[in-house]
């Protein structure tokens, strides 16, 4: 990998690597200025973060919450070449403990297991821009709590993401062009069209769905479930897809990330109740891994609490 460590043997271990190094060995200050630009964009679903600075305040923030958080990688899908820049989809469970004061509130000595979804651009052994999806909502109600009141009471705390903050960072590509990519980006855009008898049809039946708010399923009736929720709590929102990787590695399956976004209005019953024709954007990634009888795991995420505080911001 030119331009990069010469600990890591190729762009996934820089990937799960860099990641312990930060959080489980506790490597924010050297670690940090050494793999993360200075100016660095970070786009979540509840905040626009720019510098590496702040990016390293915010992982002190949530390692005094969270003292044992281990992370553990799961998949990086990526694209991309070492001299052009690559950009990593990768898949993170962290388990951990509430045991510190923060943005989670008092801590309650409950145990947590969440995913996060994050998009990363690195070239030269440097992320520079970055799309990260925490399943807040999960959090949330792992620790009692429930992510619309949580939102409720955070209100002013959280200033959520929307298109207009962002900015063009350096990476401004689109993906690959592989077929499992391309497969799920339609498959994700016929679903936004309300394609819903799509899901039988493309999905392995013994399919595993892990969904945000730490829900997980098993079984075409939780997609359906989850997709039709979304997409009928804003029916006239506006689906585009942003990227597209799919890839087949040896002693994977064929599997593909892709990141989209909804942005329009609440105008619709779903998962987030009464329309209340507030404006929103949902950031989204899903990641997919195909078998020999269709789509058979699907992890797809977005900011429930995001959401809730667009939404209640718009109703006070």
């Amino acid at each position: 990998m030119r331009g990069f460590d010469n600990k890591f043997k190729d762009f996934p271990d820089y990937i799960i690597g860099i990641t312990k190094e930060i959080w489980e060995d506790r490597g924010m200050g050297e670690a940090m200025s050494r793999y993360y630009h200075p100016d660095v964009i970070v786009r979540m679903p509840g905040s626009f973060g720019r510098g590496e600075a702040g990016m390293t305040a915010a992982t002190m923030a949530t390692i005094v919450q969270f003292p044992d958080r281990t992370l553990l990688g799961q998949d990086v899908i990526w694209s991309g070449t070492p001299e052009d820049g690559m950009l990593s989809s990768h898949r993170i469970l962290s388990t951990a403990t509430h045991m510190g004061d923060g943005m989670f509130g008092p801590p309650t000595g409950r145990k947590i297991a969440s995913l996060a979804l994050a998009d990363c651009y690195a070239k030269d052994n440097m992320i520079s821009d970055e799309w990260l999806i925490r399943d807040s909502g999960g959090i949330v109600r792992q620790i009692g709590g429930d992510p619309k009141e949580f939102a409720a009471e955070n209100m002013g705390k959280i200033t959520p993401f929307t298109p207009d903050m962002d900015v063009d960072g350096p990476y401004m590509g689109r993906g690959n062009d592989n077929a499992w990519g391309a497969k799920t980006a339609d498959m994700l855009t016929r679903l936004m069209q309300a394609e819903f008898s799509l899901i039988p049809e493309v999905y392995d039946r013994a399919v595993e769905t892990h969904y945000a708010g730490s829900r997980t399923g098993h079984g075409t009736a939780a997609a359906d479930e989850f997709w039709l929720g979304l997409r009928s709590a804003f029916p006239s929102a506006q689906f585009s897809v942003k990227h597209v990787i799919g890839r087949e590695d040896p002693m994977m399956p064929p599997r593909a990330a892709v990141r989209w976004a909804l942005d329009g209005t609440h105008d619709g019953w779903g998962a987030f109740g009464r329309p209340t024709g507030a404006k929103v954007h949902v950031m989204g990634i899903t990641h997919v891994e195909y078998g020999p009888w269709g789509l058979r795991r699907d992890y797809t995420l977005y900011d429930e609490v995001a959401i809730w505080t667009q939404i209640l911001s718009h109703t006070g």
